[in-house]
């Protein structure tokens, strides 16, 4: 598999002309309703929540933005200078403080809140780092670590402390993976891979326990599967699916944004939408585990 299906070569998106980016509220409580609060044809992508709830974190043109979660303030530029070539790869820290964030120099960095000077956590100059999830207690980050062997590019499921070291792998690099994320208890990481795969790009949901042990797959069936994210309360995962035959996570495809059970199990399709790359590719649920945020990308 080549490094573009894994990646945008140049980790960037651009809309097509007369598309927009809308940014979607949806209550998975009965009745479940979206709600679509913002909308531009400029780019912006994978929402975040805070932890008092009132805004939603969107990254766009290599920066970090904020915007009311009811959509009326904002976006309002947060101020990460001079690293201003983010992708939308980024964590809010569980105690409400900082945010993390993957640099398309392919390193990670830490940042308050509020905005600032940027710290750098990773140095190893010999793979990309692509970051997806933050342990409960805020110590430690998951990400994906990705690097060349001759012409073979390789991905693995990595951790670190959020203060920098060595880092620890979970995954061999034996097949592509993607978007790990840690359980509301801290037992488990979920991810996408191609473990399981029947034909090249066919990802499905798995699930590690933190010392490597215990992977299980998740999800069976013959579409692509991105992105699982976890409900704060541990009830539900959501994950986004592409159409089968799906090379990677690119933008512009018809997906499903589905719900299910963390354990496994049936799956319920909460919306259907043009959208893909960005829409969900951090973890978006509301801090009481009513709500997601996604981004769809409808075409004129």
């Amino acid at each position: 598999m080549s490094e573009k299906s894994l990646r945008p070569k140049s980790d960037t998106q651009w809309l097509v002309h007369g598309q927009r980016s809308e940014l979607v509220v949806l209550d998975v409580t009965a009745p479940m309703t979206t709600t679509a609060i913002y909308d531009s044809y400029a780019l912006f992508e994978a929402p975040n929540w805070t932890l008092d709830g009132k805004w939603l974190i969107i990254n766009g043109d290599g920066r970090l933005w904020r915007i009311s979660t009811d959509g009326v303030i904002g976006p309002e530029r947060i101020n990460t200078a001079p690293i201003e070539n983010l992708n939308n790869d980024h964590v809010l820290d569980p105690n409400g403080t900082h945010i993390f964030v993957s640099s398309n120099d392919g390193h990670l960095y830490r940042v308050a809140l509020g905005g600032g000077a940027p710290e750098r956590i990773t140095h190893q100059s010999d793979q990309r780092h692509y970051l997806h999830g933050i342990s409960p207690d805020g110590r430690e980050l998951a990400y994906v670590a990705l690097h060349r062997e001759g012409e073979k590019v390789v991905t693995r499921i990595a951790t670190i402390s959020v203060n920098g070291g060595e880092s620890t792998y979970l995954t061999d690099g034996a097949c592509p993976v993607d978007g790990p994320e840690y359980s509301p208890d801290g037992q488990w990481i979920y991810f996408n891979s191609e473990a399981a795969a029947t034909q090249a790009g066919h990802a499905q949901i798995f699930r590690i326990r933190r010392d490597g042990t215990g992977l299980e797959q998740l999800t069976f069936d013959e579409r692509v599967n991105w992105f699982p994210h976890l409900s704060p309360d541990g009830k539900h995962m959501v994950y986004i699916s592409y159409p089968s035959g799906t090379l990677g996570h690119p933008p512009n495809k018809e997906v499903e944004l589905r719900l299910m059970d963390p354990n496994g199990g049936p799956w319920t399709t909460l919306d259907t939408f043009h959208g893909g790359q960005g829409t969900i590719n951090v973890t978006s649920w509301s801090p009481d585990s009513r709500k997601i945020a996604y981004m769809r990308f409808p075409l004129a």
